[in-house]
């Protein structure tokens, strides 16, 4: 381990300890329910730079929106992705981002800081309580109300999904409104949703034709994924040579990661690109998305396309596809025949 990934290792462990009890105080916190409350700004605060994590707030996004149909919604994140992932979300006002490496960009470390602490919002939210940077931000924002990611108890016992990473930021957030006087929201956790136009779609369209060049339905692989998520060429390669003859009526197209790495030795037809967008208009245009684990397969959830998500941790309750006849398959059970059969269920519901 290099010593600039012990420094953040220390620092991470010392941020936490010092920020694990931010907020306490506020969960007996009593509120004025004779005022009435006016949501207007809000401040969500999710710093984090990965694909994935960023998607994974959409739901979260999208529910803060439908209650509060006029709010502008600033987003406390890090890295440069965000004005992509939500491009399309006519509320969000301010995107305010923390340098991926703090340590190296110290003065714009300390403005977005800054930044937060002159605005004025209604309500935060911090979505992750395990966040060091997000409890501080609640904790440092000027806000009438603030959420700082703490569990009610009750939630995980009333939701048998709780545990999702995309959900319970959501039932929280709802359980906490209730607290201020709003009615109690059992309406459906939205979907990811990247919010793609017609026109990204239609370009999404003409790639895979091109790709393809006839007209038969297409399914979409990602063979890649990050550390032990990342399944051999050996295992991509007898799955491929499955789903190629199980599905010789279908296209089968491979999106591949910014690595440029496929774990087919580049067998199908390939599509690269660093827009995230218009890696998800292509899968847009497919009817099935295969692909473990990744930021990728929450861009292909995102995209509305069914999603099969291939797990080998034991993660899979926080962070399988869901909606859009999605399903995650335990890769530790069962075998390439079982998988297949996931699969077909899937696409006859197509």
């Amino acid at each position: 381990m290099s010593i600039l990934k012990k420094v953040n290792v220390f620092r991470r462990i010392v941020t936490h300890g010092l920020t694990k009890n931010i907020g306490s105080s506020q969960k007996n916190y009593k509120i004025d329910l004779t005022q009435k409350i006016e949501i207007k700004r809000v401040l969500i605060s999710r710093p984090n730079h990965r694909l994935g994590n960023l998607l994974l707030i959409t739901p979260l996004v999208q529910d803060v929106i439908t209650t509060f149909p006029d709010c502008k919604i600033d987003l406390f994140v890090k890295g440069g992705l965000a004005p992509i992932v939500f491009k399309n979300y006519t509320n969000i006002n301010y995107i305010i981002e923390l340098p991926k490496k703090p340590f190296k960009d110290l003065i714009d470390y300390f403005k977005v800081w800054l930044k937060i602490k002159k605005q004025k919002y209604d309500i935060v939210i911090n979505v992750d309580k395990n966040s060091s940077s997000g409890r501080l931000s609640a904790q440092f924002a000027d806000a009438k109300y603030k959420f700082f990611g703490e569990m009610d108890e009750n939630m995980p016992l009333k939701y048998n999904d709780y545990e999702h990473i995309a959900k319970y930021p959501v039932y929280e957030f709802r359980s906490f409104l209730t607290k201020l006087g709003f009615p109690e929201n059992e309406n459906p956790v939205p979907s990811l949703d990247l919010k793609l136009t017609v026109s990204e779609i239609n370009e999404g369209q003409n790639i895979v034709k091109g790709l393809t060049k006839n007209e038969k339905e297409t399914i979409c692989i990602f063979t890649y994924a990050t550390s032990d998520k990342c399944y051999s060429t050996t295992w991509w390669e007898e799955f491929y040579e499955r789903l190629k003859t199980e599905y010789q009526n279908y296209n089968i197209i491979e999106i591949l990661p910014v690595e440029n790495i496929s774990q087919i030795g580049f067998k199908a037809p390939t599509f690269y690109s660093k827009d995230v967008r218009e890696i998800a208009s292509v899968i847009a245009n497919t009817i099935l998305f295969i692909g473990a684990d990744s930021g990728i397969m929450h861009l292909a959830s995102a995209a509305k396309t069914p999603t099969i998500g291939l797990f080998s941790r034991q993660n899979i309750n926080m962070y399988k596809p869901y909606n859009n006849n999605s399903v995650a398959i335990d890769t530790n059970t069962g075998d390439k025949e079982d998988w297949v059969k996931t699969i077909n269920a899937v696409i006859a519901k197509v």
